[in-house]
């Protein structure tokens, strides 16, 4: 949205929005006093103008201009802005849309405009429906500010998955998976460091990585490398790419490296981390004198704005004779889409991608997201007859700066 149009568009609709709530704001503050109301419809509309001013800098303005911290921040509250208010414009036009209703058929019918209902002890329902949507803009915003305290509290799930084809001698392995780091996103190195210590603190066997080191550019890496070249396991460290670390969201070049050298860059850091990255391979694990095959490939997703590299038709090959399989691939709408169908002695997949929106409910019982309406497996466990799939909720941010009901992960499998 860097475009002069895009931007134009984006804030006609902001303003919009603006002018259509403060019609609401007018009406439910019609009984306070000029003075009040007057410091009211001053702070409304200072925060509009500040918003524009805010969002015009975000977008015109060169990355280094402002803080990255600051720049993050703005943008961050300026959408949640926007989506708060846009929250609370559904419960306005639905209730203009329940006056015209009523109007209508009060001058058709009955020959009379009036009819306003009321709810409670003589609360008007328009009155009702106004305070409804203010409310909820108001909470989903405060939501959202409160979410950015979240961003580092790591969570560690740990969950046994059975198998009866599991060789005896990895009966009990621990598997450690996180997945989209976004070392581009961070801004407390201390913090992460904790997350990093929380991992180690698990004793896992073995570490698997599944993809987006960074949101764009290997530079963004260059603090956190000593952090994460921690992460130690006796059967080693795997890794695979994820759809961030292709730079497909960057102009090229930038900074004088052009977008293939940049991925060339990507590939190196998971060598001088000690990760093995699996770029469309597999590799044999052993233990206590068994064998189970370890796969993993490039992105590859359903969803067309996503990329296709992944090959499993050059990293499946040789592993036919292993009787247990595990495939590292990013993105989880692979498994509906090739996994399931072309590949059904994989065993256990892994996967990343969806961070759960950072936004959502999880309760014993039940979970949601609004990532649910695009992605049919976004977190956690799913597991069609004898093959299962785990959703890793990230363990880093994009975008918002924050997180909400869905935090981030550290995964513990045990295989039984």
């Amino acid at each position: 949205m860097r475009s002069p149009l895009g931007a134009f568009i984006f804030i006609s609709i902001m303003l919009l929005l603006d002018t259509y709530i403060f019609q609401v704001v007018k009406s439910v503050c019609q009984n306070i006093s000029p003075k009040a109301r007057t410091i009211i419809y001053v702070i409304y509309w200072g925060i509009t103008v500040l918003a524009v001013i805010g969002f015009l800098l975000f977008i015109f303005t060169d990355p280094d201009l402002l803080p990255r911290k600051l720049r993050t921040y703005v943008f961050a509250t300026i959408l949640g802005l926007f989506m708060a208010k846009l929250v609370g414009f559904i419960f306005f036009l639905l209730d203009d849309l329940r006056r015209l209703i009523q109007w209508t058929a009060g001058k058709l019918f009955y020959n009379n405009t009036e009819g306003e209902t009321s709810v409670g002890d003589g609360i008007s329902r328009s009155a009702f429906l106004s305070w409804l949507g203010l409310a909820a803009g108001g909470g989903l915003f405060t939501t959202l500010v409160y979410g950015y305290s979240n961003k580092y509290n790591y969570k560690v799930k740990n969950i046994q998955l059975a198998y009866g084809n599991l060789p005896a001698g990895f009966k009990g392995i621990k598997i450690l998976q996180i997945s989209d780091i976004h070392s581009g996103s961070f801004m407390d190195k201390k913090a992460v460091q904790h997350g990093v210590d929380m991992i180690l603190a698990q004793n896992a066997d073995i570490i698997l990585f599944t993809g987006d080191l960074v949101n764009d550019k290997a530079t963004e890496m260059k603090e956190y490398m000593d952090v994460f070249n921690q992460l130690k396991a006796p059967m080693g460290v795997y890794s695979t790419l994820g759809n961030h670390d292709y730079g497909d969201y960057v102009s090229w070049p930038n900074g004088g490296i052009t977008k293939a050298q940049n991925l060339e860059n990507v590939k190196k850091i998971h060598s001088e981390l000690g990760w093995r990255l699996l770029m469309n391979e597999h590799v044999i694990l052993k233990r206590n004198g068994d064998e189970i095959a370890l796969l993993g490939i490039e992105n590859w997703s359903a969803k067309a704005r996503f990329p296709k590299h992944g090959r499993m038709d050059l990293a499946y090959p040789g592993t036919e004779k292993y009787p247990f399989k595990i495939l590292m691939s990013h993105d989880p709408s692979h498994w509906d889409a090739q996994v399931k169908p072309d590949y059904s002695d994989i065993d256990l997949t892994l996967s990343g991608h969806t961070h759960g929106m950072q936004f959502g409910i999880e309760i014993p019982g039940f979970k949601w997201s609004p990532v649910q309406y695009m992605y049919q497996e976004w977190a956690g466990l799913y597991e069609d007859a004898k093959q299962k799939l785990y959703v890793n909720r990230g363990f880093g941010f994009i975008g918002y700066p924050g997180r909400v009901g869905i935090m981030p992960e550290i995964t513990v499998i045990e295989l039984v």
